[in-house]
């Protein structure tokens, strides 16, 4: 299974967790990654996709957290689920996946919303995570200093 599969994968599970108790969501994964078909959904696949989303969900206060201070005047609950699921993905990708470079992630998560979102949806996604991105290059090179 490609990145961006397995991506727009994670973007699917995230987005129903928007409809399910937290409670639910590891069940509601394993539903998902049961029902998964095709050549590309091998084992390791799946199991990549239950790792990634398993670790989202364990910074999802932190990663919310970050989502809410850059989406000035949108509280989470006002959100477009397909938009904050995925911010949730890039946003996790930003601050917790050192193998995915910053820009990638936008710009995945910037396709993942002209394809699922709304006709602004790419514009919105893409200005929060620029300010996220931007944050986070402060913080470095205040680091550095």
């Amino acid at each position: 299974m490609t990145k961006r599969k397995i991506r727009e994968n994670l973007y699917i599970m995230l987005f129903q967790t928007t409809f399910y108790a937290e409670d639910d969501w590891a069940f509601q994964a394993d539903l998902f990654l049961e029902d998964l078909e095709g050549k590309d959904a091998t084992k390791k696949a799946k199991t990549e996709l239950k790792e990634r989303f398993g670790q989202i969900c364990i910074h999802l206060s932190e990663i919310d957290e970050r989502i809410s201070e850059k989406s000035k005047g949108w509280r989470l609950e006002r959100l477009a689920k397909t938009d904050l699921a995925i911010l949730r993905l890039a946003v996790f990708e930003m601050l917790f996946d050192e193998d995915v470079p910053n820009p990638v992630a936008i710009n995945e998560a910037v396709e993942l919303a002209k394809k699922y979102g709304e006709e602004k949806s790419g514009g919105f996604v893409n200005g929060v995570l620029a300010s996220i991105e931007k944050e986070m290059e402060k913080n470095l090179k205040n680091s550095d200093d």
